[in-house]
């Protein structure tokens, strides 16, 4: 028989050799059915008419093997294969199932192609104990559908390879089953294994094995630690991220050597002797230098030799200097036309001691009688006495027939460290006198016919002055313009004149002289009155004047003021529909353009966006894993600007330059935007080797996971706050007439304040000049569960199926981050929404939200709201927080996925951990054990305050667990049983 002779062929005369390349990353096998050598033990069904088992000998061993073939017995097969349990391992969340097996061509068969397949299924369960023979279909999901790449005829074997990656496991061990629906197929080799990334040393970092996705993420990022006598050198430990596919990769931070030390190899080693490491560095360790003696093993710095030393702001590898020697040839000269002034002037040092940070001191000393006091402040140096850079000093104020004394020191960074000095000194006398110069004139007293005058010095003086005087005739007039005045000759700085005729204002002048008796300085002029009461007419009239220029300045003022003020009241006052007074609403529309109209697409980057050099960016963790490359968290520091935290998406090494402008292009996007609700671009670096774009970094990430993280947290007006937020930025992009394609909530996100921002317009697109214009796409990925049913089927995008897409993302906020249509497949979701099913209300949403949505998800696009009326609306519920106080209608049965409406046989749960992670409040599984409730018996009596009592505080997931246990009850009471 055909079948027969095919099976023998197929099942008893195999030999399959299997390859393992050698890689980076380790494997740590769970289930080898291969190696095991006997009999399995898995467990068939039916028992009978479906999976068989055989036994082939290879190399002299017996291997055994799996097949099944009814193809040609009747369509509609059923049949399974499950593996014993499997136990899994703390750390392994994902786990890779490698399988080589054997399928037959449908067209082999005669007469039985029609209902023949050449694929089967792979499902997993999850599970805390072993079940044994228990086998229930509905625990097992489904993990992928098996294709072989060939397929044999007969008399022909083509084996198989395909690995598929179970993940999301979290029990203590898991079964794998095989499903076939009437396929001709044997199974030879099943293989379970998870991946680690080994082992390793890094940058003189340690990092330990660990299990690739062992936090259930595709990049996991792994702390280090520095070796022996290594120490960090960055601000955040040292980590590196282990890949899904188990090898190490962006390695950030690094460990460098501790003083002392340098890097051999991954270890750090002592320096030797007469070398040494003064920081810590990636540098070796150096020989010691000049004038220092050998060190010892392990080495900072090299002591210094006798007689040398080293400077406090000297670098522990510099060398070690000696002092200055004295300067050089110092003499004093008189400068030409001045009086009291000299200039000291000498050379520098014939030793410098090797060091170029030499200053000198000046210091000077006075002769009093038989004894030298310092000069104190009665002299003045230009342009100081100390720590003078150049050779040369001018001193001034020095008084006739004194004997100076002046001293100069060489000093230099090591002067400190030793008491030795490096003086030398000149004596310098002045022979001349002189009369310094009229600083002020004051009244001191004055009687009806008599004035007492003095006046103040610059220098002290042993010349005498000269005061002239005159009467006053008229107004404006000054000393020069009359001829005959009195003149005294003083000796001293004041004087009392007598016989002055009473009420009468005189003009004085005073001057000092030489010894010659010649003019030392210019006239100093004043002008008094022998009469206290005898009021200035002059003085009078300026003050008057004064006054009146300073009211009206006041005057003035006040005005514009008040002007100004009232500006502002006037733009106060204005409305953003008052199109008298916003001029920016009668600028036309600004409307986008799509990058991929350029025929050279840099050129866009160049003209929509701005390029900022690498410098002014800094990397520091990452925080993603795009398309493209790795996605950070930085800083950026331009110049002129603070430092502001940033995003920064990296485009990986080996790029093409397609891949380079499909980076680039959603910069060239996002740089026409400008709005508080959309994201903002920083800039781009096109113009060196990495191409970065810079965002502003979002503290609180996507929404969806924001909104789960802290599921129950926020009020209903909180919620609707953060959709105006995503509304507004929504409005703003179909102002521009340019629909986004892929709006969801994993595509928002908030910031530090809780504000939303639409990000991420890889999928977006322009609309064309008609407003009622489409964008149709040839194909590609279509978000299902957020697209509108025109979208879906004719590959049309509006501004409307946007606004569809906000409807859903109204669902996750309200819902805090549940899966649209939960765990439905695509083409359930398309066949409800056709079949005009519209998603429920969640728990605790104001019926006006809910209505909202309804609208957004009209059949018709024409009847669904646009972007302007979303705001207006969502404004008016925020104006108006009582109206969010009405509850839209809530069904649990339906609205949380219980077993009797989610598509299962509505089977009662077998375990209250089981009951918990279908309504994903697994977390709370340690409560319900504590509280000794472990059947389900138990949580079906349980009310709101014994839920309470076990420790679920948030009123969303208090609410949670007793609709579920409502919906679970299925009783017709009220609702208030639970209320919260």
């Amino acid at each position: 028989m055909e079948y027969s002779g095919y099976k023998c062929i197929l099942f008893l005369n195999i030999f399959i050799n299997s390859i393992f390349i050698s890689q980076q990353s380790k494997e740590e096998v769970l289930l080898d059915m291969k190696a095991s050598g006997s009999e399995l033990g898995w467990l068939k069904y039916p028992v009978d008419n479906g999976w068989e088992i055989a036994q082939s000998a290879v190399n002299g061993s017996l291997h055994y093997n799996y097949f099944v073939c009814n193809v040609e017995a009747s369509a509609g097969q059923d049949n399974w294969l499950r593996t014993t349990f499997i136990q899994r391992q703390p750390a392994a969340f994902r786990v890779f199932v490698e399988l080589q097996f054997v399928v037959r061509d449908c067209n082999s068969f005669n007469g039985a192609s029609l209902t023949c397949k050449e694929t089967f299924n792979l499902y997993a369960y999850d599970s805390d104990v072993d079940v044994g023979t228990n086998f229930r279909k509905p625990h097992f999901r489904k993990v992928a559908t098996i294709a072989g790449d060939q397929s044999s005829k007969v008399g022909e074997l083509k084996i198989n390879t395909e690995t598929r990656i179970v993940d999301n496991l979290s029990r203590k061990g898991f079964y794998l089953a095989f499903q076939d629906i009437g396929a001709c197929v044997a199974l030879y080799s099943v293989k379970v294994y998870y991946k680690i990334c080994p082992a390793t040393i890094k940058n003189l970092v340690a990092f330990p094995d660990t299990v690739a996705g062992g936090d259930k993420q595709n990049l996991q990022q792994v702390e280090g630690r520095c070796v022996v006598n290594a120490v960090s050198v960055s601000e955040e430990r040292p980590s590196m991220h282990c890949a899904e596919d188990g090898k190490w990769v962006v390695p950030l931070g690094q460990c460098q050597c501790r003083v002392g030390y340098e890097a051999a190899g991954d270890a750090c080693q002592e320096c030797q002797p007469g070398f040494f490491k003064a920081d810590v560095s990636a540098e070796f360790c150096q020989p010691c230098p000049a004038n220092t003696q050998p060190s010892k093993a392990g080495a900072v710095q090299c002591p210094c030799k006798e007689g040398y030393y080293r400077a406090t702001t000297d670098l522990p590898g510099h060398g070690c200097s000696g002092l200055p020697s004295e300067p050089v040839d110092l003499f004093a000269t008189t400068i030409q036309n001045t009086v009291g002034k000299v200039r000291l002037s000498w050379r520098s040092p014939e030793d410098t001691g090797g060091r170029e940070d030499l200053t000198y001191h000046v210091t000077c000393e006075r002769w009093e009688g038989s004894a030298r006091v310092p000069c104190e402040d009665r002299i003045r140096y230009e342009p100081g006495s100390v720590d003078l850079k150049e050779a040369s000093v001018e001193v001034s104020q020095l008084e006739a027939h004194v004997n100076y004394t002046f001293s100069v020191e060489a000093r230099s960074g090591v002067s400190p460290f030793s008491p030795q000095q490096a003086l030398s000194s000149t004596t310098v006398i002045l022979e001349f006198e002189y009369g310094g110069k009229v600083m002020t004139m004051q009244l001191d007293d004055r009687s009806p016919n008599s004035l007492s005058l003095s006046w103040t010095v610059s220098h002290k003086s042993k010349s005498r002055f000269q005061l002239s005087y005159r009467k006053k005739n008229k107004e404006g007039e000054t000393f020069s313009s009359g001829n005959s005045y009195t003149v005294l000759m003083l000796d001293n700085n004041s004087v009392k004149i007598p016989n002055l005729d009473p009420a009468t204002a005189y003009l004085f002048k005073v001057q000092a002289l030489n010894a010659d008796n010649s003019p030392s300085s210019d006239v100093m002029e004043h002008e008094f009155s022998t009469t206290a009461e005898a009021p200035n007419q002059g003085n009078t009239s300026l003050i008057l004047a004064t006054v009146m220029g300073g009211g009206a300045v006041l005057l003035i003022v006040v005005v514009v003021l008040l002007v100004h003020k009232r500006r502002i009241r006037s733009l106060t006052r204005q409305g953003p529909e008052d199109t008298y007074f916003s001029p920016e609403q009668l600028k036309p529309l600004k409307t986008y353009v799509d990058p991929h109209t350029y025929e050279d697409p840099n050129t866009a980057v160049h003209k929509f966006t701005k390029e900022i050099h690498p410098n002014h960016v800094t990397k520091h963790k990452v925080i993603g894993v795009g398309e493209f490359g790795e996605v950070y968290r930085g800083i950026l520091k331009a110049p002129g600007r603070k430092e502001i935290p940033v995003a920064i998406k990296t485009l990986k090494p080996g790029y093409s330059e397609k891949q380079r402008q499909d980076f680039l292009s959603e910069a060239s996007i996002m740089g026409q935007f400008s709005h508080q609700n959309i994201i903002r671009l920083e800039g781009v670096v096109t113009k060196f080797k990495h191409a970065m774009i810079v965002t502003e970094f979002m503290e609180n990430g996507a929404l969806d996971k924001y909104l789960r993280d802290h599921d129950g947290e926020m009020s209903s007006f909180q919620l609707v706050g953060m959709l105006r937020g995503i509304a507004a930025g929504m409005k703003y992009l179909s102002d521009m007439s340019y629909v986004h394609r892929d709006l969801a909530g994993r595509n928002i996100l908030v910031n530090c304040n809780m504000e939303c921002k639409v990000s991420d317009f890889g999928l977006s697109r322009v609309l064309e000049d008609d407003p009622e214009g489409t964008y149709t796409t040839s194909g590609g990925k279509i978000p299902i569960r957020w697209t509108a049913p025109e979208a879906i089927a004719y590959r049309k995008f509006t501004s409307a199926s946007d606004v569809w897409s906000f409807g859903i993302v109204m669902w996750e906020v309200m819902a805090f981050g549940e899966r649209p249509y939960w765990d439905m497949s695509n083409h359930e979701v398309m066949k409800a929404i056709n079949e005009a099913f519209r998603l429920p209300a969640p728990m605790d949403c104001p019926s006006a939200v809910y209505q909202l949505m309804l609208q957004c998800w009209q059949h018709d696009r024409s009847k669904r709201p646009r972007f302007p009326d979303i705001v207006s609306i969502l404004d008016k519920l925020l104006k108006s927080p009582e109206s969010l106080k009405a509850i839209a209608d809530f069904d649990p049965r339906v609205s949380i996925r219980l077993p009797s409406t989610s598509g299962s046989d509505g089977s009662p749960f077998r375990s209250v951990s089981e009951w918990l992670e279908s309504i994903k409040m697994s977390q709370y599984s340690e409560n319900f054990s504590c509280a000794g409730v472990v059947s389900m018996e138990q949580v079906l009596q349980m009310k709101s305050e014994d839920i309470r009592n076990i420790g679920v505080r948030l009123p969303g997931h208090l609410k949670r667990i007793a609709y579920s246990i409502l919906g679970l009850k299925d009783q017709t009471s009220t609702l208030s049983v639970f209320a919260v």
